[in-house]
């Protein structure tokens, strides 16, 4: 999941970015509605979390063009005032959800991490793959019955490539679904990442490197179709 946070309190906005960062979810942060609108274009975001009253863009102007956009992106509004007035507005806005400051970031996230269920197509809350359990409401992960102590960058790289079902998951890709900004794609983090999540993960390896194209997670890790963990 990868979630825009757009809010004008600095403050704020980095505490919520850090409550989804906990989640193991990619989160980046706009400052103000123009901004917010170049992220939206640049990147696929399933959740947008958009303070109402921003400078530059307002918010409900946010609001509708990435509803008019047409993308699945969910929005979670958040507001000063909390009257009945305003949740129907924001919510005829096109606002798939809302929620009136102050609030409680256990509320927030569990709001979002809901919302980004709807913005992709239904899938098992714990996905099983080559003796790999991924308990993902959890945020936990097994082999063969073996707690893996991951750390959010490990967790979401293996609950991204679960989720291709054996697919090639690219490099790029892996960025733009796990890193909060951009890094350069020259860099070496998601090597590094994913060299250490072999290490967790153990042997027979079930991660494999695909040349010039990514990765992928095998059906299976039988002994005798072990590939090499290098890169």
């Amino acid at each position: 999941m990868r979630v825009l946070v757009v809010e004008d309190e600095d403050y704020l906005a980095e505490l919520i970015a850090e409550g989804l960062r906990s989640q193991a979810i990619a989160t980046d942060v706009a400052h103000d509605g123009a901004e917010a609108l170049r992220r939206f274009e640049a990147m696929d975001y399933d959740v947008v979390v958009l303070d109402r009253d921003l400078p530059e863009v307002h918010g409900d102007d946010v609001c509708r063009q990435i509803v008019d956009s047409g993308r699945l992106t969910r929005i979670l509004m958040l507001t000063a005032s909390g009257t009945v007035r305003d949740r129907v507005e924001g919510l005829g806005l096109g606002a798939d959800d809302y929620l009136p400051k102050p609030f409680s970031y256990e509320e927030l996230v569990a709001r979002v991490l809901a919302l980004g269920r709807r913005a992709r197509p239904a899938l098992p809350p714990v996905l099983k793959r080559a003796g790999v359990v991924l308990d993902i409401p959890r945020r936990q992960a097994y082999r063969d019955g073996r707690r893996l102590d991951l750390s959010r960058k490990e967790f979401a790289v293996l609950e991204t490539l679960m989720r291709a079902d054996g697919a090639v998951v690219g490099t790029d890709e892996l960025i733009e679904e796990v890193w909060e900004e951009h890094i350069s794609y020259n860099s070496n983090a998601v090597r590094v990442t994913v060299s250490k999540l072999r290490a967790k993960l153990g042997q027979p390896s079930v991660v494999e490197t695909v040349s010039g194209s990514g990765y992928r997670m095998r059906a299976n890790g039988d002994a005798g179709e072990r590939m090499r963990a290098s890169g």
